[in-house]
This record gives structure tokens, C-alpha cells and sequence, in this order.
């Protein structure tokens, strides 16, 4: 019992003593922690302190050294700014030295212009008083040449409008003379470099080209074996020559030529397949209708064949392309045309190459030149099948094949049928005159040749102060010679140029003729 009571004693006893002991163990470790705070708290102070330090030196550092460069920057700005204001005081000084000076040459042109006014106004005076004296004497002369004039028309039997027309035809013509003579000046220099320029062109563009100086003559002769041939030809009561004529259109003429018949007819192209049938029937020996008929036939067939060659070849000697195949057919017809003995092919092919050439010298388009050469004389290979000049004929057939307009217009202008207006269009006209005209080119009859010679003379004849005229050099010159006593040096000139438009406007002719005035003056005595 004793136990268990001082156990129930003892119990709360110990719970008081843990609980006494658990007080003084918080306090002490309270304390102990305040000691430990307390420390750090001095260690953490001490620290700041320190950092503050620091903070402090590097803040008066940075603070040192700001300080420092604005003082430098303030240092540069003012020396700049002092700069500037010195620069500014400068200039203003040097513009205040302008305008003073500027005031004062001002004040010196003032004072000249006022003694100029001053001058003037005296002049003026002057020339007032000038001009009341020339009024005066102008009077007087009116009346003076009042009264010469009146005398002069006593003396003269004139009128004063008679009399200044006198004069004014005498100045006129005078003026005229003058007028011919600078205008000669100019156009022997404009010839003189345009000659040069045009020779060197020409020479090259014919160096290039090349041709032969040949001519063609077109025969409508075909050789017999003998004499008996013509009667086969011929045949019983001529059966075989109307055959003949009724399957080519062509005239057979059978006449005194020993071995030989010639044929006649306008279509170069039914003459030559006359000419082949013909030979080619000889050959045969067989001849009669059927034969014949079949044999033309035969003939035609290879004589248009031969012609699409003919103007394809062309078309590809001339470089050029994309020609309507009905234009290289009458193209190739040309083979068959000859125009003064000159083959029209062969002078079409050769135009367009010397305008092709010329083109591309001057600089214009060369395409349209050659092309435009090579077709200028299209209207020849049917110019006896449709009516109208081979110009306009030509112009039709390049129209209706869609030829550019350009090549039209070089087509028509190359025989002067209208005016021409491009460079191309030139260019084709002198080429075609420089084939026509180059020695061998063409020939004409002994006919056809006076009559040309002829017509030249009377055209120049029929001018007024003309004493003679010669026509030489095949027709190619003609000499005038003037009477001196009527025409003088300068209407010499127009005289030329006259007659040389009239030649134009009158006569067909190839290549040019040279116009020479000839002005003679003789003077003779006899000694005694």
C-alpha cells in the first residue's frame, strides 16, 4: 500500500520535475540560440557594413569618373561652340566687307548712269535736232526729185511706173544670175561629195555582183538538116505545118533561107516550145499530126517544168523566201523574155543583188531590196497576154500574192510611174539602171537606134537659142552647141537641166544620157 501510495506521489512529482526540466531545457536552448543569433546577427551586420563600403568607394568611383567625362564632354562642346562662333563672326565680317563693297560699286554705277542719262539726253537733243534738219533737206529733195523725175519723163518719154519696172526687171534678172550661181556652187559641192560617196557604193556593190558583160539574142531560127526537111515540115497540102501552128500559136515562116525556118510569135514561151517540137520532130523524122500534137504536148509539159526550176532557182540564187508559187512561175517565164537582147531573168537576179549590196552599204533594209529587185520586172512574163505597161502588170501580181506593200512600192516606182518613197525603192532604180546601162548589157536594132539618136537631136532643137546639136557615144551623150549671143554661162546651166527633164519626160531609153551645153564666143580680125 505504501508502495503504490508513494508511487501515486511520485507520479506527479516527476511530471512537475520533466516539466521544470523541459522549461529550463527551452530556456537554455532559447538562450543558446538567442547567443547564436545575436552573433550572427553582428557577423551579418558587419558584413553589410562592409558591402556598404564598398557600395559606397565604388559609387564615389563611378560618380569620380562621370563627373569627369561630362566635364570633357562640356570641355569638347565648348571649344566647338567657340569654334563655330568664331567661324560665324568671320564669315559675317567677310559679308559685311561684300556688301559695303557692294554698296559702294552700286554708288559708282549710279553716278555713271546718271552722267550716261545725262549724256543720252544731251544726244537726244543732238539728234532731234538732226532730224529737224534731214526733214527740212527731205522736203527739199522731194521737190528736187519731183521735178527731175517730171524732167526725166520729158526727156526719156517713160512714165515713173514704166521706169521702175525697167528697173526692177533689170535687178530681177540680175538677182536671178546670182541666185543661179550660188545654187551651182551648192549643187557641184552636194554632187561633188554625193558622187564620191555614191561611186564607192556602186563600185563595190558591182565588184560583188560579178556578172558577165554579155548580151543574149533570142532566135527564132531553127536549122534544118536539108532542104528536103521543109517539105516534110510542110507536109501534103501543108497539113503538117497548120498542125503545127494550131498546137503551139506560133507563126511558122518557110521562106528562101536555105536550111532554116523561122518562127514568129509575141509569147517568148510558145516560141520556145515551137522551137523545141520542131527539133525534136526533126529528130524523129516521124512527122505528121498525131505525132506533132503529141510531141507539143510532151514539150509543154517539160518547158513548164522547166520554168518552175527556173524562177525556184532564181528565188534560191537571190536568197529569198517564202514567194507565192504562182510568182515563181511567171518568175521562171522570164528565162524566156529578153528585153534590147538582155535576158530578163538573168537582169532580174542581177538588180537584186546590186540592191541587196547597196542596202546593206547605206543601211537600209536589205530583205525588201533584193526581194523587190529580183521582182521588179515581173509584168514582163505576161506583159503580151494582159493589157497595160509591165509596171502596173507587175504591180497586180505581187497585190493579188500578198507581197508586203514596201515591195509593191518599190515595183511601181522603179520606171518613175510614181514617186519614190523609200530608201529601197532608190535603191532598185539605180540598180535596175546600172544592169541595163553596163557596156555589153543590151543591144538594140539599127532602127531603133537612129530613131533614138534622132529624138534626141530635135528635142534639143527645139529650144529657143540652140545652133547645133550632136547625139554621140551610142546615144548615151548629146553635145548642144548655143548661139553666145543669146544665151549666156548661167542660162547655159538651165538650158541643160531643160533638155535633160524634156529627154525624161519624152523618150524610153536604158541607163542615162549626158546633157553638154556648149557656149562659144569667137573673135577674129584681119591685119592689113
Amino acid at each position: 500500500m505504501l508502495n503504490y501510495s508513494m508511487l501515486m506521489v511520485s507520479t506527479p512529482v516527476a511530471w512537475i520535475l520533466s516539466i521544470v526540466m523541459l522549461a529550463i531545457g527551452v530556456g537554455v536552448g532559447i538562450g543558446i540560440y538567442a547567443i547564436v543569433m545575436n552573433k550572427k546577427s553582428k557577423l551579418a551586420n558587419a558584413k553589410a557594413d562592409k558591402i556598404l563600403d564598398e557600395a559606397y568607394k565604388q559609387a564615389e568611383k563611378i560618380k569620380k569618373e562621370q563627373v569627369e567625362q561630362t566635364n570633357n564632354e562640356i570641355n569638347i562642346l565648348k571649344s566647338t561652340f567657340e569654334q563655330e562662333n568664331k567661324e560665324r563672326r568671320e564669315e559675317a565680317k567677310r559679308s559685311e566687307e561684300r556688301l559695303y563693297a557692294r554698296e559702294e560699286l552700286l554708288t559708282r554705277r549710279e553716278t555713271a548712269l546718271d552722267k550716261k542719262v545725262e549724256e543720252l539726253e544731251q544726244a537726244k537733243e543732238r539728234v532731234q535736232n538732226q532730224i529737224s534738219a534731214l526733214n527740212s533737206k527731205e522736203s527739199a529733195l522731194d521737190e528736187l526729185q519731183e521735178s527731175i523725175v517730171k524732167e526725166l519723163e520729158k526727156v526719156s518719154a517713160m512714165t515713173k511706173e514704166e521706169a521702175k519696172q525697167v528697173i526692177i526687171d533689170r535687178y530681177t534678172e540680175e538677182a536671178k544670175i546670182d541666185a543661179i550661181k550660188i545654187a551651182k556652187e551648192i549643187e557641184d559641192k552636194a554632187k561633188e561629195e554625193a558622187d564620191k560617196k555614191a561611186r564607192n557604193i556602186i563600185t563595190l556593190a558591182i565588184q560583188k555582183c560579178a556578172v558577165d558583160n554579155t548580151s543574149e539574142v533570142t532566135t527564132s531560127v531553127v536549122a534544118l538538116p536539108s532542104e528536103e526537111m521543109k517539105g516534110r515540115i510542110i507536109g501534103r497540102e501543108g497539113r503538117n505545118i497548120r498542125a503545127l501552128e494550131a498546137a503551139t500559136g506560133i507563126d511558122f515562116i518557110v521562106d528562101d533561107t536555105p536550111e532554116a525556118i523561122t518562127l514568129s510569135g509575141f509569147d517568148p514561151v510558145r516560141r520556145e516550145v515551137a522551137r523545141i517540137s520542131l527539133e525534136k520532130l526533126i529528130l524523129d523524122g516521124r512527122i505528121h499530126p498525131a505525132r506533132i500534137e503529141e510531141i507539143v504536148q510532151k514539150v509543154q509539159r517539160d518547158v513548164e517544168e522547166t520554168i518552175k526550176e527556173a524562177g525556184e532557182n532564181a528565188c534560191f540564187d537571190a536568197d529569198i523566201h517564202n514567194i507565192h508559187p504562182e510568182i515563181v512561175k511567171v518568175l521562171g517565164r522570164l528565162k524566156y523574155r529578153t528585153s534590147y537582147g538582155q535576158n530578163v531573168l538573168n537582169h532580174s537576179l542581177e538588180v537584186s543583188f546590186i540592191a541587196g549590196m547597196m542596202a546593206a552599204e547605206v543601211g537600209a533594209n536589205e530583205k525588201v531590196a533584193r526581194r523587190a529587185g529580183l521582182l521588179h520586172d515581173l509584168g514582163k512574163a505576161v506583159d503580151h497576154e494582159v493589157e497595160g505597161t509591165h509596171v502596173s502588170i507587175g504591180v497586180e501580181l505581187a497585190r493579188k500574192y500578198k507581197e508586203s506593200e514596201a515591195v509593191i512600192h518599190c515595183i511601181e516606182a522603179h520606171h518613175n510611174d510614181v514617186e519614190p518613197k523609200t530608201i529601197e525603192a532608190v535603191l532598185v532604180q539605180a540598180a535596175d539602171a546600172i544592169s541595163s546601162a553596163r557596156p555589153g548589157a543590151r543591144r538594140e536594132s539599127i532602127e531603133n537606134y537612129i530613131k533614138r539618136l534622132q529624138d534626141l537631136e530635135a528635142i534639143a532643137n527645139s529650144f529657143n537659142g540652140v545652133e547645133k546639136t550632136y547625139a554621140i557615144q551610142a546615144g548615151r551623150e548629146i553635145r548642144v552647141m548655143v548661139k553666145p549671143e543669146q544665151i549666156s554661162d548661167e542660162e547655159a546651166q538651165i538650158l541643160a537641166h531643160d533638155i535633160a527633164k524634156e529627154i525624161e519626160a519624152k523618150l524610153e531609153y536604158p541607163g542615162h544620157i549626158k546633157v553638154n551645153v556648149i557656149r562659144e564666143s569667137r573673135f577674129s580680125d584681119t591685119a592689113k
